[in-house]
């Protein structure tokens, strides 16, 4: 299987319901910002408004680093816009809710399952650059945590802009980073 990690964003054009209007959507708008594609199994589902929801909860966080949240899944922008008025829990959604009917999108982040027409819990960071930075994909019963993501693209972040220095596990803002080198070899 071969990595998806430091692949460039594929070309796309999808429809999408955001705030209150259906929009086109495509790779060239994602450039120059980073961005998380959040997919999910389906509109009118179980655990996916739990996972919503708490983006929603957590999207002015992610806008003031800088990040915009693209959720994504099979259904079509009719469908979105339904489920958006319909859930008190989706209707507070102010990110862009993408509609890949067609598939493009959940084959070229490997998250389609061919004999559901559902993609899988797949999340990706997209640097501005439109390079996938982070690559996470849970089986459709395991529902993500919004916090975690958050620390990750803060990570994420930071690297970009200290190259020469990583993150350890756990790392938050403000703690102590690694510089790779000899004088850590077998010191950790």
């Amino acid at each position: 299987m071969e990595t998806i990690i430091n692949q460039t964003l594929t070309e796309f054009t999808v429809q999408a319901y955001h705030k209150g209007e259906f929009k086109t959507f495509t790779d060239k708008d994602v450039l120059g910002n980073w961005a998380i594609f959040f997919f999910y199994p389906a509109d009118f589902s179980f655990v996916c408004p739990t996972e919503l929801g708490e983006m929603a909860d957590k999207y002015d966080e992610f806008q003031k680093m800088g990040v915009e949240i693209y959720s994504v899944s099979t259904d079509t922008h009719f469908v979105h816009k339904a489920w958006h008025d319909t859930s008190d829990t989706v209707g507070k959604i102010q990110y862009p809710m993408l509609a890949d009917p067609a598939t493009v999108l959940s084959k070229a982040f490997g998250v389609f399952i061919e004999e559901e027409g559902l993609a899988y819990r797949g999340t990706f960071l997209v640097n501005p650059e439109g390079q996938i930075k982070l690559a996470e994909i849970n089986d459709n019963g395991i529902g993500r945590n919004a916090d975690e993501l958050m620390r990750k693209v803060q990570a994420a972040q930071f690297i970009a802009a200290h190259p020469n220095e990583v993150c350890p596990s756990s790392w938050k803002p403000g703690e102590a980073t690694l510089e790779p080198g000899l004088d850590l070899v077998g010191k950790i």
